[in-house]
């Protein structure tokens, strides 16, 4: 599971379960960390040291890096200056690109060139990539060959992705539905084990959200990716 900032309540129930957990640093904390080259050990001392039955599988901060992801085998990062040094460090470390992929918002923004179909999972559609030769069935695999792409293009194809969030809301927006929002999650949750049409295999990935927050400010949207209910009710029917 992922959780955004360090959190002592939930750490300690997470203690011992063998749950890997992938935490964010949480903004307020990245400015220090950015500066101060004393930050970062203070840091885990202070949030990962004191929680030894926790298992931390990844601590991460930032998105927003790959630009130009259609077709995929066009995916470059925004800003190679910034991005080449991190992906040189994740190469010499073995660590992966976390890697937030949406096909809602892309589905979103441009509905008249993605079929709804395409981007849900549901079958219907397929996209030929005339520069991989690849044939795409859902716009999930399109878009995270594009990082794997990208890492291509940065010279660092060997760096694994993993999906640190991903999911579609069930109401209160443009095609937010309970009926796409249960497609697109299971689909998900069916494809992920096969890995992309670029990179067969199981592919690490992270259902946004766990529940719907009914308090978090911004796109009305925004309420509505979770899986459950605040009360712990389903918001609608999936099978892991």
């Amino acid at each position: 599971m992922r959780i955004y900032e360090p959190e002592s309540n939930v750490l300690k129930a997470l203690s011992g379960t063998g749950i890997g957990l992938l935490m964010d640093v949480g903004n307020g904390a990245l400015t220090s960390l950015a500066n101060d080259p004393s930050a970062a050990p203070a840091w885990v001392k202070a949030n990962v040291q004191p929680y030894p039955g926790v298992s931390f599988r990844y601590i991460a901060v930032g998105n927003e890096v790959v630009t130009d992801t259609y077709p995929p085998s066009n995916g470059v990062f925004a800003d190679l200056e910034y991005m080449g040094p991190i992906v040189d460090f994740l190469a010499s470390t073995g660590a992966p690109l976390l890697a937030n992929v949406y096909p809602y918002f892309a589905y979103k923004g441009d509905p008249q060139n993605i079929k709804l179909n395409y981007a849900t999972f549901m079958p219907g559609t397929t996209v030929n990539d005339d520069g991989n030769g690849l044939t795409y069935t859902n716009l999930f695999y399109a878009m995270v060959d594009s990082i794997y792409a990208a890492l291509e293009d940065a010279n660092k194809p060997g760096v694994k992705v993993v999906v640190s969030e991903s999911g579609w809301p069930s109401a209160s927006g443009f095609g937010a539905t309970m009926q796409n929002a249960q497609a697109y999650n299971q689909g998900l949750i069916k494809h992920v084990g096969n890995g992309t049409p670029k990179r067969p295999g199981p592919l690490e990935t992270y259902v946004f959200a766990m529940f719907n927050e009914n308090l978090k400010t911004g796109e009305p949207t925004e309420n509505h990716f979770g899986l459950f209910n605040p009360d712990k009710s389903p918001a609608y029917s999936i099978s892991f």
